[in-house]
């Protein structure tokens, strides 16, 4: 999702002098193509919250029988895809269609997303109630389970950073390719749940919730030196 500047803060000498080194975009000049697929997709996967989509997966097709969930997953992972590139091409249509600032967007979905790695860790996340006759594929499945709030944000922000052609092709890449590796999961369920157990996928969870907690909290320190007009080096 975003590439973040490993160089630490440094303090000058003199009351009150702090020069902040680092920050926390898509879009970076001095990165090659691979580094930059690498760390979209790896930050793509964990913002689509695969475990706990597991989790709610396995919940919503206990029952059903392997090739119906198989099936499902297929459906589950095109859905997502699709609403992904809507709102990867979308997001600089809104911003200014609506006059939002990219900055103040950062903090926002940043928000959402520590909300939402805050509910992981917790364990207090919750999807929308739902019929075990129905359809669960699109709903409640691939909205808002994967594509929740917190999701919609992110990308709606990548898609208004990466503005040039070649970056854009690097993003819907990792994407797609996190979707995929999404879908994989899915698709393997029956199995990683008799390889993990419960308790081992609520691990996986809480895990993910404490990464989605350390990239929004870098999101939102974005979002404010660029509204605040701090510099960064």
């Amino acid at each position: 999702m975003y590439h973040l500047n490993k160089t630490p803060f440094n303090r000058e000498q003199g009351p009150f002098q702090v020069t902040l080194c680092g920050d926390f975009n898509f879009k970076e000049e001095n990165i090659t193509v691979p580094a930059l697929f690498m760390s979209l997709w790896v930050k793509l996967f964990f913002v689509l919250t695969p475990f706990f989509a597991l989790t709610m997966f396995l919940t919503l097709t206990k029952g059903r029988d392997e090739i119906r969930r198989r099936r499902i997953a297929v459906t589950v992972s095109a859905s997502v895809a699709v609403i992904c590139l809507v709102l990867f091409f979308a997001g600089k249509h809104i911003f200014l269609v609506f006059g939002i600032t990219l900055d103040s967007f950062r903090i926002g979905a940043g928000i959402l997303l520590l909300l939402s790695g805050i509910g992981l860790v917790h364990g207090q996340m919750r999807p929308g109630s739902s019929t075990s006759e129905g359809d669960v594929a699109v709903v409640p499945l691939a909205i808002p389970i994967i594509v929740g709030p917190a999701t919609t944000g992110t990308l709606l922000v990548m898609g208004a950073e990466l503005s040039k052609l070649s970056e854009k092709a690097v993003g819907v890449t990792a994407l797609l390719f996190a979707v995929l590796c999404l879908g994989a999961v899915l698709f393997a369920g029956s199995f990683l749940e008799r390889i993990f157990g419960t308790r081992g996928i609520l691990i996986l969870n809480k895990l993910t919730g404490l990464i989605l907690a350390a990239l929004s909290a870098q999101i939102i320190m974005t979002g404010i030196q660029g509204f605040l007009g701090i510099q960064v080096r």
